[in-house]
């Protein structure tokens, strides 16, 4: 059963009422105050998004979700969940980020295992107030059954296997409320970043939003995001995808790399907007003594693909929430840059 079916079942039964020693109580429902108002709440569980926090099966209201194509961070698994108040829903739109009623969250854990040997690091909060967007990083205790708020963000010791078998030992880094809003900022605003309509259109999900309440419409034609690891889709339709969700966040126009004239969203028509045969803006030591950005039919000269290898400070892209090389996807795109026929000649 695939993860995102595991998760609608743990909703359907956090929707229905509890039995405990022969009595039936019906499940505490999320607290609205606690994600609109100023404060800070200390502790992940004062805002009822769990009606298990231990099991993480979600309250009410809330309802997990799944991209096309996610951000990588570190090889750790993620939870995601999508709450908003009772009687509201999120505007769809085809191109940007859903805009959500104030009141809304969105709820990402990240961990590492599976099944009952998961084990949560963090969660990230975004929090739809009446003056915008919060970000607020909560830290898990050891023994799983509660997350306090560190605004500082922390580093944690974590061991694990990635898919190819290979152990690995990081410093997970959490990040501090200021990085969360570095990769949030879009025209100066922290805007959220999954949930646009091509990332979450696997051809149901939107339709599953739209009858939970959580989305006013979900057209047919929404645009659709490759799966970056799908061997079904094409090599450049998955680099793509693996770049707009992984560096345009940043690399956009009015994101805080603009000031690079590189710019990765999915879209982009401009090849050398996109970094093919683009000189860096001001890479220094970033560039590793390569001259462009991408260049065609030669990974090992590209300046992109030596950021994402490196893990040094300075040198690696994306700068956050990385402390390993993702392996698998700089084979993909390494295979994708050399397909592309080189400088000088026709396409």
């Amino acid at each position: 059963m695939r993860l995102a079916n595991r998760l609608a079942l743990l909703v359907m039964l956090a929707a229905a009422p509890v039995a405990i020693a022969g009595a039936v109580r019906q499940a505490a429902p999320v607290n609205d105050a606690a994600i609109t108002e100023d404060a800070l709440p200390p502790r992940l569980s004062d805002y009822g998004f769990f009606a298990d926090l231990s099991a993480r099966t979600p309250a009410s209201g809330v309802h997990p979700y799944d991209l096309n194509t996610p951000l990588f961070s570190d090889y750790s698994v993620k939870q995601r969940y999508v709450y908003v108040p009772a009687g509201t829903a999120a505007r769809y739109d085809a191109e940007a980020a859903f805009e959500f009623p104030v009141g809304s969250a969105l709820i990402k854990t990240f961990g590492y295992g599976e099944g009952a040997a998961y084990r949560p690091i963090e969660t990230r909060l975004l929090l739809r107030r009446a003056s915008g967007w919060v970000a607020l990083p909560y830290v898990w205790n050891a023994e799983g059954t509660d997350a306090e708020l560190r605004r500082a963000g922390t580093r944690v010791p974590i061991a694990f296997t990635d898919p190819s078998g290979q152990e690995r030992r990081i410093s997970y880094s959490v990040p501090n409320v200021n990085q969360c809003k570095d990769c949030h900022n879009l025209g100066g605003a922290i805007t959220p970043i999954g949930p646009k309509a091509r990332n979450l259109n696997d051809g149901a999900q939107l339709q599953r939003w739209h009858a939970a309440g959580v989305l006013d419409r979900a057209p047919k034609d929404a645009p659709r995001l490759a799966r970056w690891d799908d061997p079904e889709a094409s090599l450049d339709s998955r680099a793509t995808a693996y770049l707009e969700v992984n560096c345009a966040h940043c690399h956009n126009a009015r994101g805080s790399a603009s000031n690079s004239g590189l710019f990765l969203d999915w879209r982009q028509p401009d090849a050398a907007a996109r970094g093919i045969g683009k000189h860096p803006a001001a890479a220094g030591r970033g560039s590793g003594g390569r001259m462009v950005v991408i260049d065609p039919g030669a990974p090992e000269e590209s300046i992109l693909l030596f950021r994402m290898a490196s893990t040094e400070p300075g040198v690696a892209m994306p700068e956050l929430g990385r402390a390993t090389s993702h392996d698998e996807a700089l084979a993909m795109l390494t295979r994708w840059i050399a397909m592309m026929p080189e400088r000088g000649q026709s396409q």
